[in-house]
């Protein structure tokens, strides 16, 4: 389809601006544009036409399944988007007085107690603007226990192979050297390499339960208990927390630190660009350390983010805890299960997993022997899924699976879909013995085909040249 600057005709408007009434005031020549902007030049009927298009054009969970793995591509209830658009809510200036924030203030220290009780953790701020930033934020309040402490000679954070790319690159940019672990052949942490690399430099451990692969490290405890006694701590990346929550607490595993993403587990849509919402919440150890908010908590405070961070993240968080209720909360993340071991097993017969065990969320599907036998690789299966209206699952991740296809089917999800996408994984199965080549060429009915993915990586084309 055409941009919208190509559909652009000179003079053409949509713009019904009435007569200004208050005194024009003249810039300063210094802040003035050189020449107008080249904005677009359509009628109502046209930029409505255009958006409307572009919306065909987008696959999203309200379109179809969504499986993308480790993402929690779920669909959220409209309700907590209405009640995040209460006039209430919006309608408040970041520097009001702390008499007229008196409902927001409770807003965000009811999900602080919520989340708390959920995480099991004893504090917990709601600057980190997403995910990533709240990693940073929580390796931060690591480093500052110990600094306070006088401990300089810690100077490593442990990441296993398996890990969210972010922890590497988090932990680097906190001033870490990184030492990456291998994962044991059951796809959890190898004991025996953890005990190698931990001493008196480690600062501390960077890890998911369940892990990227979606399996629950049955040695989490000995693991946390190990990094302890080397006088590290541990943090609990919360990407993968739709699987456990309201079953078991990160803190009780043994986790000082933890972020949420809000914006993938509790409610908000995920994507897009965001708003999101990196949560931290921390152990009492490390509440000192905490950033939190000069206005919202009084006194003067290091802070990562502006004010509160995204606050109407935290008010669709709260109505979704809110709504679930205690009951509704660990039941999401069962059914969130239960749906991931039930699509593994359909899809079974078709592909193989890369461990052929209970998973939890998600699980990852090995198509290395698929790929000697057929030509076919992840990559084309991945491709073929568009033309049958199924976003494609996480490809190439985690690295430890080399023609990795991850899955994570959500809680949100029915049984009828679920056999749905069996089905269309079975009949790529058998397409790919039968016609390879058609399958190489996918997808073949999407508005994009195969565009050369190195070249826009390397050479982004990201404005209109007139």
């Amino acid at each position: 389809m055409k941009l919208i600057f190509e559909k652009s005709v000179q003079g053409r408007s949509s713009a019904y601006l009435p007569p200004c009434d208050v005194e024009c005031a003249d810039l300063p020549e210094s802040l003035r544009r050189e020449s107008a902007p080249r904005l677009p030049e359509l009628s109502e009927t046209d930029v409505s036409r255009h958006y409307t298009e572009l919306n065909h054009n987008v696959h999203g969970v309200n379109c179809g399944f969504y499986p993308l793995g480790s993402c929690t591509m779920k669909y959220n209830p409209r309700i907590d988007e209405e009640i995040a658009a209460l006039p209430g809510f919006t309608g408040i200036h970041p520097l009001a007085p702390a008499h007229a924030v008196k409902g927001c203030r409770e807003v965000l220290d009811t999900a602080r107690r919520y989340l708390c009780e959920i995480t099991g953790m004893d504090d917990m701020t709601f600057q980190p603007a997403a995910g990533a930033h709240g990693e940073f934020t929580g390796v931060l309040l690591i480093k500052q226990y110990h600094d306070a402490r006088g401990d300089k000679k810690r100077t490593k954070i442990i990441v296993p192979d398996s890990a969210h790319g972010t922890n590497p690159a988090t932990a680097a940019m906190c001033g870490y050297q990184v030492v990456n672990i291998a994962s044991a052949p059951n796809g959890c942490v190898d004991l025996e390499a953890l005990k190698a690399a931990l001493g008196e430099d480690t600062a501390g451990l960077m890890l998911t339960n369940p892990n990227t692969v979606g399996i629950f490290d049955e040695n989490i405890l000995e693991i946390t208990r190990l990094v302890h006694e080397a006088g590290g701590l541990c943090y609990y990346d919360g990407a993968n927390l739709n699987a456990v929550m309201g079953v078991v607490r990160p803190g009780d595993m043994g986790f000082d630190c933890i972020h949420l993403n809000l914006h993938k587990t509790f409610a908000t849509p995920h994507g897009g660009g965001g708003p999101g919402a990196g949560a931290v919440g921390c152990k009492e150890t490390l509440k000192p350390y905490l950033p939190a908010s000069a206005l919202m908590d009084g006194g003067e405070h290091v802070q990562v983010r502006s004010f509160a961070g995204n606050f109407l993240v935290v008010v669709k968080a709260l109505a979704y805890l809110l709504t679930l209720g205690r009951e509704g909360v660990p039941e999401a993340a069962q059914n969130a299960v239960l749906n991931a071991n039930y699509l593994m097993e359909k899809i079974k017969p078709a592909f193989r997993p890369a461990f052929d065990r209970l998973c939890m969320h998600e699980f990852v599907l090995d198509l290395g022997e698929f790929k000697k036998e057929t030509g076919v690789s992840a990559l084309d299966v991945a491709k073929s899924l568009i033309d049958y209206g199924m976003h494609p699952p996480t490809m190439y991740f985690p690295l430890i699976v080399h023609e990795a296809l991850m899955l994570e089917p959500t809680e949100t999800e029915s049984k009828e879909t679920l056999d749905w996408a069996a089905d269309v994984f079975r009949q790529l199965s058998e397409l790919a013995r039968k016609d390879p080549e058609f399958m190489h060429a996918a997808p073949h009915n999407a508005q994009i085909g195969r565009p050369d993915e190195v070249r826009a990586a390397r050479s982004p084309v990201l404005r209109y040249t007139f």
